[in-house]
């Protein structure tokens, strides 16, 4: 029987601060081709995304079970890429570093705009990554039968001595997870860190957050915190679990309380995040996890105890 291996991120505690996004970077896309390519990275939400409007480009199943193939998102949805001239601004005399090309669009442009207007403006950090799902669009879109699933980790990797290039898979992805190397003609998209884990290493996102936000261990581990947070407390949600994949990434939505305060600048009991909102990113079972922690809140305030908000803050992260 075939394994998964899921991650759990706790979107309360994320920093917006992209060490995540910096350490994948750095380890899997500094080559070329893979300029543009961020196989993690951290949005800034209510926006547009990574790549931009990637939640109205189509891709996943439909109610019969079909594959969709969505738009192919063009280059500019990604960000231009641009080079940095040190020598200019450290060396001689500048004084400023400027991006050559100037760009106008990238990976989390509109950082911490959010919406809503002054007093009343809400945003939360959504960081992002390939899901692994259990039922993969781009495997089922891939006529060369390119992509497939490990069995001892549920890893979805692209064989790259079969991808031709033909982009099916990315037409597929609902969330836009799987990239074009226009150098090698192939796709290529987020491997979980395989070789990591392999070693009993955790995911570099997981490992290099300052946060300590991302959980890593395998859905049928009864010790482990992805289990107890996905599995057995269901407070760890999937994102947009209507597109029909069913992703192994899952998410704690954010529950900081109410920042909105009267013109006596005293706490009004409304949500930080609207409940609308967050529907519209996890679907409706949010309102129940959302109200479990709520109760477990209550119950630590009042002198109780709470397994869910201790295995939150807990240092055991990797159960691998």
């Amino acid at each position: 029987m075939a394994r998964q291996l899921a991650m759990v991120i706790n979107l309360d505690k994320c920093l917006g601060c992209h060490t995540c996004t910096v350490a994948c970077k750095n380890l899997w896309t500094s080559k070329k081709g893979r300029e543009y390519m961020y196989w993690n990275n951290v949005e800034s939400r209510p926006g547009p995304g990574y790549p931009r409007n990637w939640e109205v480009r189509g891709g996943g199943f439909d109610a019969n079970g079909n594959v969709i193939l969505g738009e192919l998102p063009a280059q500019a949805d990604y960000g231009e890429v641009t080079e940095y001239n040190y020598e200019k601004g450290l060396f001689n005399g500048g004084g400023i570093v400027n991006a050559e090309p100037e760009p106008s669009w990238g990976s989390n442009w509109e950082e911490d705009e959010g919406e809503g207007d002054f007093g009343e403006n809400y945003y939360m950090y959504l960081p992002r990554l390939c899901n692994h799902c259990t039922n993969p669009a781009c495997l089922a879109a891939c006529t060369r039968n390119a992509i497939y699933k490990r069995q001892e980790d549920g890893i979805v990797l692209v064989d790259q001595d079969r991808c031709r290039g033909y982009r099916h898979c990315v037409q597929a992805c609902p969330y836009k997870k799987v990239m074009f190397n226009s150098f090698k003609g192939q796709s290529e998209k987020c491997i979980f860190c395989y070789p990591r884990i392999e070693k009993g290493k955790p995911n570099a996102c997981a490992m290099q957050c300052p946060g300590r936000i991302r959980q890593v261990g395998f859905l049928d581990d009864t010790s482990s915190d992805v289990y107890k947070l996905a599995v057995q407390h269901q407070v760890a949600i999937p994102l947009h679990p209507e597109y029909g994949t069913g992703p192994n990434v899952y998410y704690i939505p954010p529950f900081s309380g109410p920042s909105t305060v009267d013109d006596q600048g005293r706490p009004i009991n409304i949500d930080r995040i609207p409940m609308t909102y967050l529907r519209s990113l996890f679907g409706d079972g949010v309102d129940a996890v959302i109200a479990t922690l709520r109760a477990e809140r209550e119950a630590v305030s009042s002198g109780g105890s709470s397994e869910i908000l201790e295995v939150l803050n807990s240092n055991n992260r990797y159960s691998l």
